[in-house]
């Protein structure tokens, strides 16, 4: 497994917010949802977006212009802005559950909404956005979180991808089990537009990338993927490397952005969380698959890191609080 790869497959959305958005300018939503991540897509018309401060405090000059067919991916829980102008100011707030008001608090769900999924001022509006929401921390690899700016921007002509078209097809639609079909569908569009923009010259490497070439790191790095549940300590990782606990340790640190035991903790508890999810998984076994000696010791780890006990984490099917 490549550094990469273990990014990209903690993504596990878990009745994630998808909205077709439709609008007439001017327009501005300012979203300030703490959600930890945002895919949005335009798919008619064109849109602004000013990460962090609203643009008044920035003059828009961080704002980042969307086309048809661009993806964006948006970090959070920082606030930022979507508009028609980045000097328009905002006539929506998106509140945390998704909740809409004016600025002055006057709620506007239902004023707004447009039918299944979809939500605007006008049915036909010239604007229409694609936007996937992860609400809950533990569905997203908190690595993958720390490896991302507060935007990401994919341009439709960077990279060859259908998978708008059809969430889009599918976000209106009422049938069974369509919820199960759209959190897939938002974890395959994040998986393949963060890889996208990881190939790109602009985008910084996640951690660990460069480690797997090095010889020292690289075994290193395999042997803790290849046994999660060993008795790992950094003498024994640093003999199996053939390098010396110091060396191991600092040659380590500054490739992966981490210490190994660190890195082997995150890891396990990455391993634990998707084990969690297996309806018949005891929290015994689970422990003893991951390298922990007993209940107790994983959900104290899991409670400390992740922010919430395995059991709540297995009953709220996932994320963490």
């Amino acid at each position: 497994m490549d550094a990469l790869t273990g990014l990209l497959d903690g993504p596990r959305a878990r009745g994630a917010f998808l909205m077709r958005s439709v609008l007439s300018p001017p327009w501005a939503l300012r979203i300030q949802d703490e959600a930890p991540l945002t895919l949005m897509s335009v798919v008619r018309g064109d849109a602004w977006v000013v990460p962090g401060a609203a643009p008044e405090a920035t003059g828009g000059a961080s704002a980042v212009r969307l086309l048809p067919g661009d993806v964006a991916v948006l970090r959070g829980p920082d606030p930022y802005t979507v508009a028609d102008d980045p000097a328009t100011a905002p006539r929506v707030v998106i509140h945390p559950g998704q909740v809409s008001a004016t600025p002055e608090g006057e709620g506007l769900c239902e004023a707004m909404d447009l039918g299944v999924r979809s939500w605007g001022d006008a049915p036909d509006g010239p604007v229409v956005l694609l936007s996937g929401t992860y609400r809950m921390r533990g569905e997203i690899n908190q690595r993958l979180l720390r490896a991302l700016p507060p935007l990401v921007r994919l341009p439709a002509d960077a990279w060859q991808c259908s998978l708008v078209p059809l969430l889009e097809a599918e976000v209106g639609k009422d049938a069974p089990g369509q919820d199960v079909v759209l959190d897939r569908l938002l974890d395959l569009l994040l998986t393949a537009a963060l890889r996208a923009w990881f190939a790109r010259p602009e985008a910084t490497a996640p951690g660990g990338s460069g480690a797997y070439g090095d010889p020292v790191v690289g075994r290193a790095l395999r042997l803790l993927h290849d046994e999660p549940a060993r008795a790992w300590t950094v003498a024994g990782l640093a003999a199996a490397s053939g390098v010396s606990r110091a060396a191991l340790g600092r040659r380590f640190t500054e490739l992966v952005g981490e210490p190994p035991m660190t890195y082997l903790t995150g890891l396990r508890l990455a391993l634990a969380a998707d084990l969690l999810r297996e309806p018949e998984a005891t929290l015994g076994a689970v422990a003893r698959r991951v390298g922990y000696g007993s209940p107790f010791a994983l959900s104290a780890a899991f409670k400390r890191v992740r922010g919430v006990s395995p059991r709540d984490h297995r009953q709220l099917g996932g994320p963490a609080a």
